[in-house]
């Protein structure tokens, strides 16, 4: 397939995907694909891509999940399982028609989790690790308190409209997320039997604040992964370390991710 473009629209499904591709394509360096957080989308990862890419030499693939970002709305309210279908039904053609051929998942909260359902549910071959920042494996008190509370600052203070700056359609993406969050049955989500068909090295980053998950959500990956896990936790750091601490999450992910996608510094940003 050609080249993707710097930035554009892939079309997966009945959606429009907006991305963006920095550095070089799937078919000339491993690539890095970045899932992003639960109110978040391609844009709201700020500079950390570029300099993921920078420090790499990967390619690095952002996009927005639909219903976030530019891309096309979703049907709320969303089904519970939304991750498992993101991660088994959405992501596999978005790695096909973006032309991924070898590289890693990072993903930040609800996109680690994605990215773990991915790597046990599917088995790519093409796949080499997985990175994952504040991932939840399943649903905690802390985690239900804090989404409760940011549903009343969304709708009694100004975070609807900081929020409305990145979102073609702000309360699509707002509710899609919270209200599944937020719905009793919820709190039976749980993706800990993914973590054991995971083939591939994890790395993990943690804040050791973090408001919406506790280090329960380590020691779950820990019990349940057969494969390598290293893990990285963030003093007085909380949900969005790439955030708050971004230069000793770029030094740990960039590390990372040398050590798994080239077999040596001579072949960095060569396809191997």
């Amino acid at each position: 397939m050609p080249s993707l473009n710097p930035e554009g629209f892939l079309r997966v499904g009945a959606y429009d995907l907006e991305y963006r591709m920095i550095g070089p394509p799937p078919a000339d360096a491993p690539t890095i694909v970045m899932l992003h957080e639960g109110l978040g989308c391609a844009a709201l990862w700020g500079e950390f891509p570029d300099r993921l890419q920078a420090a790499t030499g990967a390619g690095v693939l952002v996009y927005s999940r639909a219903g976030y970002g530019a891309s096309t709305p979703v049907k709320l309210p969303r089904p519970l399982d939304y991750m498992q279908v993101e991660a088994l039904e959405i992501l596999p053609e978005l790695l096909d028609r973006a032309g991924f051929r070898r590289g890693l998942l990072l993903g930040h909260s609800d996109g680690a989790s994605i990215a773990a359902i991915y790597a046990g549910g599917v088995q790519d071959h093409r796949l080499r690790g997985v990175a994952m920042i504040a991932p939840h494996f399943v649903v905690e008190d802390i985690s239900v308190a804090s989404i409760a509370q940011i549903r009343k600052d969304y709708e009694t203070s100004g975070l609807r409209a900081k929020l409305q700056r990145w979102h073609r359609d702000v309360d699509n993406a707002f509710y899609g997320w919270n209200s599944a969050w937020l719905d009793p049955k919820f709190r039976n989500w749980d993706i800990s039997d993914y973590l054991a068909y995971i083939r591939v090295p994890v790395a993990i980053v943690q804040g050791a604040a973090d408001q919406y998950g506790t280090l329960r959500q380590i020691e779950i990956a820990s019990e349940e992964c057969y494969c390598p896990v290293e893990v990285t936790i963030l003093p007085g750091t909380g949900h969005s370390p790439h955030r708050e601490a971004p230069d000793a999450v770029l030094d740990t992910i960039s590390e990372f991710a040398g050590r798994i996608l080239f077999s040596d510094q001579g072949s960095r940003g060569q396809a191997v």
